[in-house]
């Protein structure tokens, strides 16, 4: 896959980039910070801090924009986050430099943290960032604590349709724990009736400010009993 990128300026005055392979932006162009925020925080990780301690899954670490709001909201509200993010095409350390994310420092040891092993960037956070295929992960891999949050921000399914299969859905719910929560950009009918047919609960809420109208976010039901693999 053809992964040059370039980076633009998006409506909130925050950075994106876009893949001209694919024709297609990490971030929505009407304003990444307020999406990501939104979406993922708003709608996704503050909905669970009533807990402590939070397992985070992010498919898709692109530019580390999702990884770096929720290490502040760690730091703001005391918690403590174990987050797991995958990412097949990883920016280089030219890329990564060049984003214009701020705190600086942060976003910078987001990217400097090794692939592979779990870090501990913090007293707080603690990330494991793999290089991997989603639609491959599963078999091979097993993790230590069940999700409790999944950011699911893959590209769009008409880009990359092998990432929103249901039978991953399957997986992802298998490997959440009880009343985890998944959000995603994405509110396309077909998406949503996976998601159902996966065993999650699903409602659409509006989207962010100025962007798209509607997103998802999906709930595995709190008594549901399921299986996980963990690690030895």
């Amino acid at each position: 896959m053809d992964m040059q990128r370039i980076i633009e300026r998006t409506a909130d005055g925050s950075e994106t980039l876009y893949v001209p392979g694919l024709e297609e932006h990490y971030h929505s162009v009407k304003g990444a910070l307020t999406e990501s925020r939104h979406i993922f925080i708003d709608m996704g990780l503050l909905p669970a801090t009533d807990s402590p301690t939070l397992s985070v899954f992010e498919v898709g670490f692109g530019t580390g924009l999702n990884a770096l709001l929720t290490w502040q909201e760690a730091e703001r509200r005391g918690l403590h986050v174990y987050y797991t993010t995958l990412e097949l095409y990883p920016l280089t350390a030219d890329e990564a430099s060049r984003l214009d994310y701020h705190p600086k420092e942060l976003l910078e040891s987001l990217h400097r943290a090794p692939w592979g092993e779990e870090t501990r960037l913090s007293p707080r956070f603690t990330l494991l960032k793999l290089c991997e295929d989603f639609t491959r992960l599963f078999g091979r891999k097993a993790f230590a604590r069940p999700f409790d949050v999944v950011y699911f921000d893959a590209f769009s399914p008409e880009k990359q349709p092998g990432m929103w299969n249901e039978e991953l859905f399957v997986e992802l719910w298998r490997r959440m724990s009880p009343g985890g929560t998944l959000t995603t950009y994405c509110a396309k009918g077909e998406v949503r009736r996976r998601l159902q047919r996966a065993g999650f609960t699903v409602e659409r809420l509006p989207g962010p400010p100025g962007g798209k109208r509607e997103m998802l976010r999906a709930r595995r039901p709190p008594q549901s009993l399921g299986t996980m693999e963990v690690s030895g």
